[in-house]
């Protein structure tokens, strides 16, 4: 358990002693007192947020929808800084979902979600509240974790898988930190652009060309977030140039550079998911 501080929020935060059995599976654990407002910052994943104990996080959104307990959105959810989080003594095991494996584990596809936060109530039933119980009552987050995770893998073992081609296409994107010719994709593994747009969209959740520009800002946030000028950034994340990045945050975020940059929902990942800051690092540093 290592502890987050930022500005006057203290977070406490765990991490899994192990990988998951499940590959596209990371895990993190909170616990935080007083959670004010906590802009959600888009992210090329699904989110799970395993609530447990007596505190109950609120997830509310500018349409003025609301969500409490424990929840799931689809990747991208947040865009335009329309969703805040809060609520008092929250307490949750946080997972963050591959899209090739979310619907699998969710049993239905990312795009059912549209981008928006749902109960996971409503897509588990008894399930939810089955693992709420059994992560109230574990005596470690080790423990938590290993509870979660074994109901993650016996998900996804029985649910169904993507098509090949779409989850190679999703790989050749995050492995090219967005910077790859979509247009392209379709030509590579011999399907029509046609056909690659539609199964990806409706497997994944999103198209190749929102999925690769979401891919891009999110490396380019947390390079933000260590501090690195925004005019770096840019150069050397694939934008045009400073003005193309500030649009591009201002999109996903509602919020300039500047601001993103000391968004606690991006720094606590620099603990939440060590392995992270490995996976984005550059020649001077997801």
């Amino acid at each position: 358990m290592r502890t987050f501080v930022h500005g006057t929020a203290v977070w406490e935060v765990a991490c899994p002693p192990r990988a998951s059995r499940v590959d596209g599976v990371t895990m993190a654990g909170f616990r935080i007192h007083d959670l004010d407002a906590l802009r959600v910052v888009p992210h090329p994943a699904v989110t799970l947020l395993l609530a447990f104990g007596a505190g109950t996080p609120v997830l509310d959104d500018a349409g003025g929808g609301r969500q409490s307990g424990s929840v799931v959105a689809g990747p991208g959810a947040g865009a335009g800084g329309a969703v805040r989080a809060r609520g008092e003594n929250v307490a949750c095991v946080q997972v963050r979902l591959s899209p090739v494996i979310a619907r699998a584990v969710l049993g239905v596809s990312p795009a059912d979600l549209d981008g928006a936060v749902v109960s996971l109530d409503d897509l588990w039933g008894r399930e939810s509240s089955r693992i709420r119980e059994e992560l109230e009552d574990a005596p470690s987050w080790q423990d938590r974790f290993a509870r979660a995770d074994a109901l993650l893998a016996r998900l996804h073992e029985a649910g169904p898988p993507v098509d090949p081609e779409v989850a190679w296409a999703w790989h050749r994107i995050v492995s090219g930190r967005g910077l790859v010719r979509v247009d392209g994709l379709a030509d590579e593994i011999g399907w029509s652009r046609k056909r690659l747009w539609n199964r990806f969209r409706s497997q994944l959740g999103l198209p190749p060309k929102r999925a690769a520009t979401l891919v891009r800002f999110d490396h380019a946030a947390h390079r933000l977030v260590a501090g690195e000028a925004a005019a770096r950034v840019a150069a050397e994340t694939g934008y045009a140039d400073q003005s193309h990045l500030h649009r591009d945050v201002m999109a996903f975020t509602g919020a300039t550079p500047a601001t993103v940059a000391d968004e606690p929902f991006l720094a606590v990942d620099d603990i939440a998911w060590p392995t992270r800051r490995m996976d984005t690092s550059h020649s001077a540093a997801e």
